[in-house]
C-alpha cells in the first residue's frame, strides 16, 4: 500500500468493525467493490443485480406475468386499474459508462418482451425505456453516476410519462391539489452504491468520484371545489383521500418521483411504495393493508424495475391472496 493511502486511512473516520476495514482496503488496493457493486468508466457505479443471469430466468418471468395478470383481474372485479410501470435498467440506459463489465445479449429485449406479454393480455403498461432514452439524447442525464436510481431529471420525465398514460385512462383523479416546486439547488450526493459497497467511511478522496444532483423542494396545495359537495363521505373525510395508489420499489420514493407525478396530475397521491420491495413486497404489504380494504382507490400504479423481471421468486405467490 502506498504511504499516502496509508496516512489517509490513518485520518479516516474508525471504522465500526473489521469488515468495513476490509471493504476499503479491498477498494483502495484492487478495485474491489464487494458482490453487489461493479465499477464502470470514469467513476460509474452499477448494481450487479442488473448483469445476473438467472438460471430460472424464464420461468421467473412467466411466473410474474401470470401474477400481474390475475391481479389485474382481480382489481377490475372491483372497479379498480391497473397501470403497470416499467423502470429500465441503468446498466441499460447508461451502457457507455460500463466499461468492462458485461451485460448480457439474453437482457437485450427483457423489458421490451415483458410489456409486450402484459400489453397481449390487456393490462396497461408503460415502458419508461423510450423517454428515458430520449431524455439522454436531449441531454440529460437519466440516472446517478453513484447511485442505482434515477436522477431528478430522469424523476421528472418518468412521471411526465406515467401521468400521460394516467390520463389516457380517463380517470379523474382526486383529491384536486396543485403543486409547485419552491427551490431548486444543485448538493453533493452521496450514491447508496458507495455504501452498498462498503467504502462510505473512506475520506472522500478515496471514493469514487462525488457527483453534484439536482435538488428540488415542492409546495402542495389543495384546490377548492367550485361547489360544496353534502356527501357522507365528506363529512368523514373520505373525499379528501387520494384515487390514484403507487406501489412499487425505492424508485417511487428518490428524486421528487411522486411530487412531479402529482404536479402533472393537480392531484395528491398514496405512496406505498417500499425501499427494498423488488417485485412483490409493496403490493403484498398494501393489499394486506386496511388502506385498501376500507378506501380501495380508482386506480393502482405499479412500478416495476426491469432486474426484478427475471429474479429468483421470493414469496410473490402471495399477492393479493386473502386480501379482498
Amino acid at each position: 500500500m502506498s504511504s499516502g493511502i496509508a496516512k489517509s486511512l490513518e485520518n479516516a473516520p474508525c471504522p465500526d468493525n473489521a469488515a468495513k476495514f476490509e471493504r476499503g482496503l479491498s477498494w483502495l488496493i484492487t478495485r474491489d467493490l464487494g458482490p453487489r457493486v461493479r465499477e464502470g468508466k470514469n467513476d460509474w457505479l452499477f448494481l450487479n443485480d442488473e448483469l445476473v443471469v438467472h438460471q430460472s430466468r424464464a420461468l421467473n418471468t412467466e411466473y410474474r406475468v401470470k401474477e400481474i395478470i390475475e391481479v389485474g383481474h382481480q382489481l377490475a372485479n372491483q372497479g379498480i386499474e391497473l397501470l403497470i410501470v416499467l423502470v429500465p435498467d441503468k446498466s441499460r440506459i447508461e451502457s457507455e459508462y460500463l466499461g468492462s463489465q458485461h451485460r448480457g445479449a439474453a437482457f437485450s429485449t427483457r423489458v421490451n418482451d415483458f410489456e409486450k406479454q402484459l400489453t397481449h393480455n390487456e393490462i396497461h403498461v408503460i415502458n419508461l425505456t423510450e423517454p428515458i432514452n430520449n431524455a439522454k439524447l436531449g441531454g440529460l442525464t437519466p440516472f446517478f453516476r453513484t447511485d442505482t436510481h434515477w436522477s431528478e431529471p430522469g424523476a421528472e420525465i418518468a412521471a411526465k410519462a406515467v401521468a400521460k398514460s394516467i390520463k389516457a385512462l380517463k380517470i379523474t383523479p382526486s383529491p384536486a391539489q396543485s403543486t409547485q416546486i419552491v427551490t431548486q439547488v444543485d448538493k453533493i450526493r452521496l450514491g447508496d452504491l458507495v455504501k452498498l459497497a462498503g467504502i462510505d467511511w473512506l475520506p472522500t478522496s478515496l471514493q469514487p468520484m462525488p457527483e453534484s444532483a439536482r435538488h428540488s423542494s415542492f409546495r402542495s396545495e389543495p384546490i377548492p371545489s367550485k361547489a360544496p359537495s353534502k356527501k357522507m363521505d365528506d363529512l368523514f373525510g373520505d373525499a379528501n383521500l387520494p384515487n390514484i395508489v403507487l406501489i412499487g420499489t425505492s424508485f417511487s420514493r428518490t428524486s421528487e418521483f411522486t411530487p412531479y407525478l402529482e404536479m402533472q396530475l393537480n392531484t395528491k397521491i398514496g405512496n406505498f411504495a417500499l425501499d427494498g420491495g423488488d417485485f412483490a413486497g409493496s403490493a403484498n404489504a398494501y393489499f394486506a393493508s386496511p388502506a385498501f380494504k376500507d378506501t380501495p382507490p380508482k386506480l393502482i400504479i405499479w412500478e416495476i424495475p426491469e432486474r426484478v423481471i427475471e429474479m429468483d421468486r421470493n414469496h410473490d405467490e402471495k399477492i393479493f391472496k386473502g386480501s379482498s
